[in-house]
């Protein structure tokens, strides 16, 4: 685990997704699995992305997954997103998880980050172009 993340800096991007750990997320040592994380994480960023380019999106990569300190039973877990990249048919999603710990005070910890690949997709599952802003 890295000790790099610093609360200090504090969260980057928008809040979208918070959720609470509960005790069926977790391994035999109590810490959450990487794997909830994870998907917590997709649908934060999934969520960015249906709403930037107005429908169905599909991850097509996750890269530079970090896991900086666990996530333990009770902790609220909160991902805040931000576009890093728009592609024709693309969008990259910069995706950083951060908890404020169950029965401590309100200082957020990092616990984990990652790039999201997410790839538009009609109703077909087919590739469609994402519009672009003005």
């Amino acid at each position: 685990m890295s000790e790099s993340a610093d609360a200090s800096d504090g969260p980057n991007g928008r809040l979208s997704i918070r959720t609470i750990a509960m005790p069926a997320d977790t391994n035999m040592f109590g810490h959450i699995f990487g794997g909830w994380l994870l998907s917590q994480m997709d649908l934060a960023g999934g969520t960015h992305a249906y709403r930037r380019t107005g429908g169905r999106c599909a991850t097509v990569a996750i890269e530079g997954m970090e896991f900086h300190q666990p996530v333990f039973v009770g902790d609220e877990l909160s991902c805040y997103t931000d576009i890093k990249r728009i592609g024709h048919t693309s969008i990259a999603i910069r995706v950083e998880s951060w908890v404020r710990r169950h029965g401590g005070n309100d200082t957020q910890v990092k616990v984990t980050s990652a790039m999201f690949t997410y790839v538009a997709v009609d109703d077909l599952g087919q590739k469609r172009l994402i519009p672009q802003e003005d």
